[in-house]
């Protein structure tokens, strides 16, 4: 990836002003992502609301979301996605190492029965756009009832767009972000 992205990002100064014209909180407007999307305000804004709402006001399990995310992350190879989401997962609990296994998942005993599970409907939605009935069943039985199936399957989905985005039209970290954290090493392709 280039150091600049496809579609100039606009000034920090800009994307805050732009976004809080648009309801869109002054501090997304520091992202990358959004100093991109901000040159198109209505789909900044519900981009913006649907990451929070799924960020925040959800009924997923946040650790399973932030496995789903790294998982979508390291598959699809979104340097962007792994590095942010790598503080917010661990902000939130989730064991560093736990994060590091997500790379080869099905070879590591640190996962229960539910990141398991969310972890191959990513793999599924990856490789085929659909979960199979067999997974859809395992996360039946162990993510919870209909709000937090339908936050699965919408984390899976808009964090697949959003790495789609970053990587497209290449969107570069934050100054002074060091990708793949811990170690440097992104997967291989």
């Amino acid at each position: 990836m280039s150091g600049a992205p496809r579609i100039e990002m606009l000034a920090v100064e800009e994307a805050r002003k732009v976004a809080v014209e648009h309801e869109i909180p002054a501090r997304m407007a520091e992202l990358c992502i959004f100093r991109v999307l901000l040159r198109n305000p209505p789909l900044a804004r519900r981009v913006n609301d649907l990451l929070l709402t799924l960020l925040f006001r959800g009924s997923l399990d946040p650790r399973l979301r932030e496995l789903v995310i790294m998982r979508l992350g390291w598959q699809t190879r979104s340097s962007y996605e792994w590095t942010q989401h790598w503080r917010v997962a661990l902000e939130l609990g989730v064991p560093e190492q736990d994060l590091l296994a997500v790379r080869a998942w099905r070879d590591s005993d640190r996962f229960s029965d539910a990141d398991r599970a969310v972890l191959q409907a990513t793999d599924e939605t990856v490789a085929d756009g659909v979960i199979s009935p067999e997974t859809f069943s395992l996360c039946e039985r162990h993510v919870g009832g209909a709000p937090a199936l339908l936050e699965l399957v919408a984390a899976i989905g808009t964090w697949r767009m959003i790495s789609s985005i970053l990587r497209s039209l290449e969107v570069p970290l934050e100054d002074g972000v060091a990708p793949w954290p811990p170690d440097g090493v992104g997967p291989v392709g």
